[in-house]
C-alpha cells in the first residue's frame, strides 16, 4: 500500500515540476513572441513621436504626441501637403516635423511677399499661420530646382519654422522620409487623425 502511495506522490511531483517548466516555457516564448510583434511594429508600421516647438502652429502644437504611419510610403509616394517625420541630418536622435509643398522635379520660389511658386504658379493653400516675411524666405528667394528624389518642406508657423529654407536642413529625400503623421493621441481633447489636405 505504501509503494502505491509512493509511487503516486512521486507521480504527482512530476506532473507538477514538468507543469511548472511549461509554464515557465510558455511564459517566456509569450515574451518573445509580444517583444518580436512589438519590434516589428515599431520598425515598420508606426511608431509614437512627440512634437517639441511651434513650427508646425496651428496644425501641430507643442507636446502633441502622435503615431507616425510608416508603411504608407513603401506602397504610395509621399503627396502635397503630406505632414512627414524625417531626421535632423544635422543632430543626433532628431526628428522634425514639416509639410511637404514641393514635389520631385519641380521648381519652389518664394517673392517678396510671402507668395510661393510651384512651376511658376501660385500655390494655393490654407496651412501657412501667417504670410512669410521676406526676410525668411532663405534658400526659396531664388528658385530652387527639386531632383527626382526630393521633397521641399515648409513648417506651417512659416515665420518660425527652421525647413527646407533653411540651408542645415534643405531638400528632404525620399529615403530620408520615415513616415507620414497619421494619428494625435494626446492631449486627449485632441484625439483624431491628422488632416493633410
Amino acid at each position: 500500500m505504501k509503494d502505491n502511495e509512493t509511487r503516486d506522490n512521486e507521480t504527482r511531483e512530476k506532473r507538477t515540476k514538468g507543469g511548472t517548466v511549461r509554464e515557465v516555457i510558455n511564459f517566456v516564448l509569450y515574451i518573445g513572441v509580444v517583444f518580436v510583434l512589438t519590434f516589428l511594429v515599431i520598425r515598420y508600421v508606426g511608431q509614437r513621436t512627440e512634437v517639441s516647438g511651434s513650427s508646425m502652429e496651428n496644425t501641430l502644437s507643442h507636446g502633441d504626441n502622435l503615431i507616425v504611419d510608416k508603411i504608407s510610403y513603401r506602397f504610395r509616394d509621399p503627396e502635397r501637403f503630406d505632414i512627414i517625420v524625417f531626421p535632423y541630418q544635422h543632430g543626433a536622435d532628431t526628428y522634425y516635423i514639416k509639410r511637404i509643398i514641393g514635389l520631385p522635379g519641380e521648381t519652389v520660389q518664394i517673392d517678396a511677399d510671402g507668395i510661393i511658386y510651384i512651376n511658376g504658379q501660385e500655390l494655393v493653400e490654407s496651412y501657412g499661420r501667417e504670410v512669410i516675411s521676406p526676410d525668411k524666405r532663405g534658400l526659396a528667394e531664388n528658385e530652387i530646382v527639386l531632383g527626382d528624389d526630393e521633397y521641399f518642406v515648409l513648417g506651417d508657423n512659416r515665420n518660425a519654422s527652421s525647413d527646407s529654407r533653411d540651408p542645415s536642413v534643405g531638400n528632404v529625400h525620399r529615403e530620408d522620409i520615415i513616415g507620414r503623421a497619421w494619428l494625435r493621441i494626446y492631449p486627449f481633447s485632441k484625439i483624431g487623425f491628422i488632416r493633410h489636405q
